[in-house]
């Protein structure tokens, strides 16, 4: 798999609470040139990077972000306003206390809502489960609740908890989504080498900071990528 193949499927993320408009206007630099799946940013930089790149590549944003545990009401308003803003692609986060304590009817109607709100708009909702914080039994039912609720794809993590992205959560996940769904594996992929593997295991998205920096220090010394 080459290095722009593998491009191809990230969504190249900056998400710091302390990135300005110029950092953000890097990656967004960056997202063009290397042809990435998105871009993704936090919410009040998406306006202004959504008129910035003209279309040139896709603005993802988060919704619910880190912790999942917002109102129903207030992530369909933060998705709403991104959306209005520019936003083609939003990340949300689920209720994570609420899976935790078996509330599988709630969790997947704001599932629901949530991707019914986004796909009336023609965008893609990623519906965030934070792995790491679950048992197996627990991301099997997540794996259920985003495929019912018609979700575009489940993502691993948000890289703000206590781990990231897994082999093995990926292997599970694709053993118990339904057909339509999609993967994003995201946090801690910091090789080429984990980029591929991700996307071999099934991935189609990988949201990552790191593979583009090693493209960028790639054409600094001279090799060919």
């Amino acid at each position: 798999m080459d290095t722009w193949e593998i491009l191809r499927h990230v969504d190249h993320t900056l998400l710091s609470p302390t990135a300005g408009w110029n950092e953000i206007r890097q990656v967004c630099d960056d997202g063009v040139k290397y042809n990435v799946a998105s871009v993704c940013i936090p919410p009040a930089f998406v306006k202004r990077a959504k008129d910035y790149v003209k279309d040139r590549v896709k603005i993802c944003t988060v919704i619910g972000f880190p912790n999942g545990y917002a109102t129903t009401q207030a992530k369909g308003f933060e998705a709403r306003d991104a959306m209005l803003c520019g936003a083609d692609e939003l990340d949300m986060v689920i209720n994570i206390g609420e899976l935790k304590s078996g509330n599988d009817k709630y969790v997947g109607w704001e599932i629901g809502a949530l991707a019914e709100l986004c796909h009336s708009a023609g965008r893609i909702l990623k519906v965030i489960v934070e792995a790491c914080l679950l048992t197996e039994s627990e991301k099997v039912r997540a794996c259920a609740l985003v495929t019912e609720a018609g979700a575009d794809y489940i993502k691993t993590s948000t890289g703000f908890s206590t781990g990231g992205a897994t082999r093995a959560d990926v292997r599970l996940f694709k053993e118990h989504i339904g057909a339509g769904v999609k993967i994003k594996a995201a946090g801690g992929i910091r090789t080429m080498q984990d980029a591929e593997a991700f996307l071999r295991l099934g991935c189609d998205r990988l949201g990552a900071s790191s593979i583009v920096k090693m493209v960028k220090e790639a054409e600094r010394a001279g090799l060919k990528l």
